[in-house]
């Protein structure tokens, strides 16, 4: 983050609930806080008999999502941490307080972590009889090649969502203000996602709250074509552009990906010049002159085209291009008036020719200017240390919890060491994620498992564990967000289960109830890889935390009738050894797989994570 000094009291842990908070006061006319939940909804829903449009993603794209909610646009959106999606839970919640009783749309880019959350949030309001939908984006053409009709859409394989969000959320939002069905609304969101291109471009990276280094960066003087708003690495590599070669870029790059033009859309694109958060409007401005020339060319009629910061990527210098072929049905909705604090429609025609200049256009003026520079390291900020007793393991913690805080301690000791290796193909936010999801798990743990401490009927009894477990996994998805954290949250929940499961009307001969015992775990680690593999679609070998887990659940089985303490530490160690194996292994999940042999010669840092909190739990054990 490049403007608030630490001295403001701004830190990491809070940053999302605070600047929340910070929007419902500024936009209490339009929005408001969606009661315990991470999440705004417009302040006029829930409408009976109205479709509910809910969005979502991380924070640090603002205006994307909360700044886009309100009448006809989105009716809420749910919002996760810095570059996490929101967790399950908060998709949820947010969602019911915008139900109507007229169904929920459900729409968010084409990323792991938010398909999983958004799809187990689907899950859950269908089982409470809430009609669901869900669309996902995947406009952005430097990510992949575009989605198959007809096969469902693969965060791993298909294309990400980028600022041509703003189109399919102001589309579908304009149809569920009209009065659609909830098909028909759903039907709105998939055309414009399906109509709707978009590529982009970064000069310089950006710093997250409260760290004193960049997350991401960009080699001074060069530019990268097609970076992710993740700091995804780009197609390729060149020199700085000029702001005339950098249109030329960019509309290059879509030209030959746009859909065919419909008859009735007499060649009329709606056009967004999104900012990815430093670059100026002035500069963006000189861009769009170029744009609008080369698009004009091409036989397009640029149709009411916007130039500003609609998704952003914190402080990234950079921007992007977004074109959605229209058809009549589109325009109208295009068209449609909207309420949001970070965009407005006003209602009335708008007739054709207004997108037209009524002066002569100026001559050509001097266009070899770099549009935008790298930010001066007085701009960065950092965070004083804080910290909790929530991070301190106490003498009253029983095994769970005292587990927990063990991986907590260790993997916090690893932190940065985690975020470089997920930075190497991915966004760099694992080591932050999983550290919050655990620091929640501990304290959820140590609020519910049950029993005294020092009675060795609570302090070896499953039913106690697995207790705490199911209510830790639930608090570290919930806190971590992510795909790590809808992942880990269930390694967790499973295990808990399993324990729990097993345990119900069992006893031991001499009474005393059932004990936790290394057939048992392996039992629980047998389930957890199955849940974790049905839930993100991974394999083994394809460079994933199931690496690290496979070799654990084997070693622990092959060990089953020893001592656990014992049998434990072995299978840890046969898991740091393959995290450590993973170097040598290619992504095959996630953001990574798109970046193809770049992560190769590095461990995966969901393997190596993994394997620090199952040796941290091993040495608990006595």
């Amino acid at each position: 983050m490049t403007t608030i000094p630490a001295g403001l009291g701004h830190h990491a842990e809070t940053f999302r609930e605070d600047w929340l908070e910070g929007l419902a006061d500024a936009y209490a006319r339009t929005v408001r806080r969606v009661p315990d939940a991470c999440g705004v909804i417009s302040r006029h829903a829930p409408r009976p008999g109205k479709v509910a449009v809910v969005i979502g993603g991380g924070s640090g794209h603002y205006p994307a999502f909360a700044g886009l909610v309100g009448p006809g646009l989105a009716d809420a959106a749910a919002i996760g941490d810095v570059f996490a999606s929101p967790s399950a839970e908060q998709v949820y919640r947010t969602a019911r307080a915008a139900d109507g009783g007229a169904g929920i749309l459900l729409a968010c880019g084409n990323y792991a972590g938010d398909v999983m959350h958004f799809g187990l949030a689907a899950r859950r309001l269908a089982a409470a009889g809430i009609d669901t939908r869900t669309v996902l984006i995947t406009d952005d053409v430097a990510s992949g090649p575009p989605p198959v009709d007809g096969r469902q859409i693969d965060p791993s394989r298909d294309r990400r969502g980028v600022a041509g969000d703003f189109f399919v959320f102001k589309a579908a939002g304009a149809a569920a203000e009209r009065g659609d069905d909830l098909a028909g609304v759903t039907r709105i969101a998939a055309h414009a996602n399906a109509m709707t291109r978009t590529f982009g471009a970064a000069f310089a990276g950006c710093t997250l709250p409260g760290a004193a280094e960049p997350l991401f960066t960009v080699n001074a003087g060069t530019t990268e074509l097609g970076m992710g708003i993740h700091g995804e690495p780009g197609l390729r590599t060149t020199r700085n552009l000029t702001a005339a070669e950098l249109a030329d870029e960019l509309v290059d790059n879509l030209l030959p990906e746009l859909p065919d033009l419909p008859p009735s859309g007499d060649g009329r694109v709606a056009v967004l010049l999104n900012g990815l958060g430093r670059t100026k409007y002035e500069e963006m401005f000189v861009v769009y002159r170029q744009v609008n020339r080369r698009l004009r060319e091409a036989g397009l009629r640029p149709y009411r085209p916007e130039v500003g910061e609609f998704v952003t990527s914190f402080d990234t210098a950079g921007v992007s291009l977004s074109l959605m072929v229209l058809d009549d049905e589109l325009t109208g909705l295009y068209d449609a008036p909207c309420d949001t604090p970070a965009f407005r429609s006003l209602p009335g025609a708008h007739p054709a020719g207004s997108d037209d200049r009524t002066d002569a256009p100026a001559a050509a003026a001097v266009t070899a200017v770099t549009v935008v520079t790298a930010a001066s390291d007085t701009h960065r900020a950092t965070a004083a240390a804080t910290g909790s007793t929530a991070d301190r393991a106490t003498a009253a913690d029983l095994p769970a919890t005292a587990a927990l805080q063990a991986a907590f301690d260790l993997v916090a000791a690893h932190e940065a060491e985690l975020g470089r290796l997920d930075a190497v193909a991915g966004d760099g936010d694992h080591g932050i994620g999983i550290v919050r999801g655990l620091r929640a798990a501990v304290a959820a743990a140590r609020a519910a498992e049950p029993g005294p401490a020092g009675d060795p009927r609570s302090a070896g009894d499953p039913r106690s564990a697995g207790a705490a477990l199911l209510t830790a996994g639930l608090a570290l998805a919930d806190a971590s967000g992510g795909a790590s954290g809808a992942l880990y949250g269930a390694l967790l929940t499973e295990t808990g289960a399993v324990l729990a499961r097993t345990a119900s009307g069992t006893t031991t001969t001499d009474g005393t109830g059932p004990v936790c015992d290394t057939e048992l775990f392996a039992d629980a680690a047998d389930a957890a890889q199955r849940a974790i593999g049905e839930l993100g679609g991974a394999r083994v070998g394809e460079k994933t935390m199931l690496d690290a887990l496979d070799p654990f659940r084997r070693e622990l089985r092959t060990r089953a009738g020893e001592e656990l303490a014992k049998a434990w530490r072995a299978a840890a160690e046969a898991a740091t050894r393959a995290a450590a194996d993973t170097a040598e292994l290619t992504p095959a999940r996630g953001r990574a797989a798109r970046m193809g042999t770049l992560g190769y010669g590095h461990p995966d840092a969901g393997a190596v994570s993994l394997a620090l909190i199952l040796t941290a739990i091993g040495d608990t054990l006595r």
